[in-house]
């Protein structure tokens, strides 16, 4: 039994990557009070939990995330058996490949003309905060594939700042995840507030795409005609569905994407060799769909930056029955916490720079060369419960950072990486301000 109260009550998430190393990948107990969960950092341990043995391993409404995330997103995605199928099946085919390539140049529009606000700040020299920013990006960059023209930018902004709110409100409950539900923590009245807020601003949206389907391909629309079993989708069951959604695919996108700013500024080679690849493909731009294929570095730095900063930071899983992880028992109704962050960051399994940002562990080949396991990098989970949101991720990242880069230049006003804090996300512990210098597109750079 490893206690590891005091490091997590100091930092909760080195104090994973910590024990994950003084254990080896070894699965072992760690003690958080009066709560014991088995940590599992092995990549042959996580592929167990969350593939091969992934039934015996249900979320668990009584893991502290669960009861908090299902108060939030109801049955739905994010739910486990039946529901989870039927609504898998009718969301699934809405984030193939194919669809999200056929967004990808209105998606580029959005986000080109939502980055006025940031010509009129360098313009002025204001120092602006990037997470906000990058949280109206993905907002207008979504609002294509999500609701078409029914939620406003602005209405969507709301949601992502309740989204913000709820997420910080959860910390009290990850750090004591004995503590019962009826039991008041601090937090726990600004989500509901926050609940509160999204339903007022999704239920009459809804109300009205049931009433007027459509045939729009954007995601309300497709849940507005679904069909389960014969009927239409209750308007609960599209909330559910709709709110798992938005959440998932807006929280990567804009908490994963804060964190390069300041990573670009400590590390200027990579800065460096990014500018200039995103200059030689974009141009004077804008971004288009052709460019995607050929922001190869864009995309190495995309898949570092998720390995140190993955936003699901923590998957707590509970087990259905006894099992037998690594030579270890699992007893029936144990909890099981797996960390992509803790994974991402050993020296098992990345080696001795484990925690050092470098865009080229992902260069064509690495893996092999060094024998990574092909589960040693998570960020999007594993198994049938992966995230449904990884390919419009990818687009909609690499639009937004070639979108900026090829517009700007920044200056942070505190270049220190910022330390995480305990939330659902994986959140810098301080907002990452910064100030912007416009490129002048007639200028050959």
């Amino acid at each position: 039994m490893w206690k590891a109260l005091p490091l997590a009550v100091r930092d909760a998430h080195q104090a994973l990557v910590d024990v994950g190393n003084s254990a080896g990948g070894e699965v072992v107990r760690i003690g958080l009070g009066v709560s014991s969960p088995y940590l599992v950092t092995n990549p042959e341990h996580v592929q167990q939990v969350l593939q091969d043995r992934a039934a015996n391993y249900p979320r668990g409404d009584d893991t502290a995330l669960w009861r908090s995330v299902r108060k939030l997103v109801g049955d739905g995605i994010l739910a486990e058996g039946d529901t989870w199928l039927a609504s898998r099946r009718v969301l699934a085919p809405l984030f193939r490949r194919g669809r999200i390539d056929a967004l990808v140049n209105p998606m580029a529009e959005a986000i080109e003309a939502a980055t006025g606000r940031l010509d009129e700040a360098a313009a002025a020299g204001t120092v602006v905060d990037i997470g906000t920013e990058l949280s109206r990006l993905v907002c207008a960059a979504i609002m294509r594939a999500f609701f078409d023209s029914r939620l406003s930018v602005d209405d969507a902004l709301r949601i992502m700042a309740a989204q913000e709110a709820i997420v910080t409100a959860m910390a009290p409950r990850i750090l004591a995840p004995f503590a019962p539900w009826w039991v008041p923590m601090p937090g726990d009245r600004r989500f509901r507030r926050a609940v509160q807020t999204i339903d007022d601003i999704l239920l009459p949206v809804l109300h009205e795409a049931l009433r007027q389907p459509g045939d729009g391909d954007d995601v309300l629309s497709t849940l507005a005609r679904a069909r389960r079993d014969g009927q239409p989708l209750s308007q609960q069951q599209m909330r559910d569905d709709l709110v798992s959604m938005v959440a998932v695919t807006t929280e990567t996108s804009y908490v994963a994407l804060t964190w390069l700013w300041p990573v670009l500024a400590n590390h200027p080679d990579v800065a460096e060799r990014l500018y200039a690849e995103i200059d030689h493909v974009v141009g004077t731009g804008p971004v288009r769909a052709e460019h995607l294929s050929q922001l190869t570095y864009t995309e190495l730095v995309l898949n570092e930056l998720l390995r140190l900063y993955p936003a699901g930071w923590i998957v707590p899983r509970r087990a259905a029955g006894p099992d037998v992880l690594g030579g270890v028992r699992i007893d029936k109704g144990a909890t099981v916490i797996l960390s992509p962050y803790a994974t991402q960051r050993m020296t098992a399994y990345w080696g001795p720079t484990a925690e050092s940002f470098d865009p080229e562990r992902f260069a064509p080949g690495r893996a092999e060369a060094e024998g990574r396991h092909r589960h040693a990098y998570y960020p999007f989970g594993l198994g049938m419960h992966r995230c449904l949101g990884e390919q419009l991720f990818n687009v909609e990242a690499l639009l937004i950072v070639a979108t900026l880069i090829s517009k700007f230049r920044f200056t942070l006003t505190d270049p220190v990486v910022p330390g995480p804090r305990v939330a659902a996300s994986l959140r810098p512990r301080r907002r990452v301000e910064l100030t912007l210098t416009r490129l002048e597109r007639s200028v050959a750079r």
